[in-house]
Formats: C-alpha cells, sequence, structure tokens
C-alpha cells in the first residue's frame, strides 16, 4: 500500500543480486555480516525487502529487527499472516545465532516453535523482533524471541534449534 495513497492497493519489491551479500558473508564473522546488512555495506536479502523488515541493532547473541506489516500480509481472514510472524522471528533467532560464529561457519533452521500470543492487523503498527541466543555451540546453537507491537506488546514468541557448519 502507497504511503501517498491509502486506497492504492499495489507494491513494487526490488532487490539487488543476493548472491553479492552471501558471498561477502563468508569473508567475515558472523557479527560483522550482520552488522553490514544494517548499515547497508552488504546489500539485504530479497526477502527483507519482500516482508518490509530492516535489521536494527546487532551485537553478540543479539538482534534486533523491525517489520512493518500491511494488507499485503493479510490471511483469508482478514488479520496478518501468522507466516510473516514466524518469518520474522526466524530470520531474528537465526542472525542472532549468526553473531556468535567466526568467519568460515554458516547455520541453518533445524526447528522453530512459535507461540501467536495476539493478532497482528495492518492499523497494529510497526513490529519488534528480539532474538537472543540462549546457547551458542559449534555444531547446533538454541534462541529465544519475542515479537512486540507498536503498543509494546507481546504479539508472539519463539524457541529455535539452529545447525551450525562450514561454509563452502
Amino acid at each position: 500500500m502507497s504511503d501517498s495513497d491509502p486506497t492504492e492497493r499495489s507494491r513494487v519489491v526490488t532487490w539487488e543480486d543476493p548472491l553479492i551479500g552471501s558471498e561477502l558473508a563468508k569473508t567475515m564473522s558472523g557479527l560483522e555480516h550482520v552488522q553490514a546488512l544494517i548499515d547497508g555495506s552488504i546489500p539485504p536479502p530479497p526477502i527483507i525487502g519482500l516482508m518490509r523488515m530492516r535489521p536494527i541493532s546487532a551485537e553478540v547473541g543479539t538482534v534486533v529487527f523491525t517489520c512493518d506489516p500491511d494488507e499485503s500480509h493479510y490471511n483469508p481472514i482478514g488479520t496478518v499472516h501468522g507466516g510473516l510472524v514466524c518469518t520474522l522471528l526466524d530470520s531474528v533467532l537465526g542472525c542472532a545465532v549468526e553473531t556468535t560464529l567466526p568467519q568460515g561457519q554458516g547455520y541453518t533452521s533445524l526447528e522453530i516453535k512459535v507461540n501467536y500470543l495476539r493478532p497482528v492487523l495492518a492499523t497494529t503498527g510497526q513490529l519488534t523482533a528480539t532474538g537472543v541466543v540462549t546457547k551458542p555451540g559449534r555444531r547446533v546453537a538454541f534462541a529465544d524471541g519475542t515479537v512486540t507491537d507498536a503498543a509494546g506488546r507481546v504479539v508472539a514468541t519463539a524457541s529455535s534449534t539452529l545447525l551450525v557448519f562450514p561454509v563452502e
């Protein structure tokens, strides 16, 4: 939805070559990579623009993203699809784990459990997701996360197990 015309129901999503950032990631620590995404020195992955997410801050073991839900995220019952919130959580949990990894290590989600606590609407306002590593690891890592709405209410929580592995 356009900021200038609230009745317009279209969006254009553009992105850069996603392999640029993934190749550059191999040359830096996980924290350096996430910070480069935040400061814009590495192009963000396409899902960032598609889902209207933004990485905001990163330190070892903790990452914060924001997300601006709109009608384009609605499901058939007229609320923001839970998949958007799950994707937001999966992103902060994975990036939180990434901040603990040295150069040459990657990660992927093994599982994620999400608890949805309240509905999200286009009028809910900006969401803030925080991911925190609860146990870093050389093979497996664990992280927990929360999503709050613009009023500071928790709308969802999650826990995740992530596989850590060397990247080629």
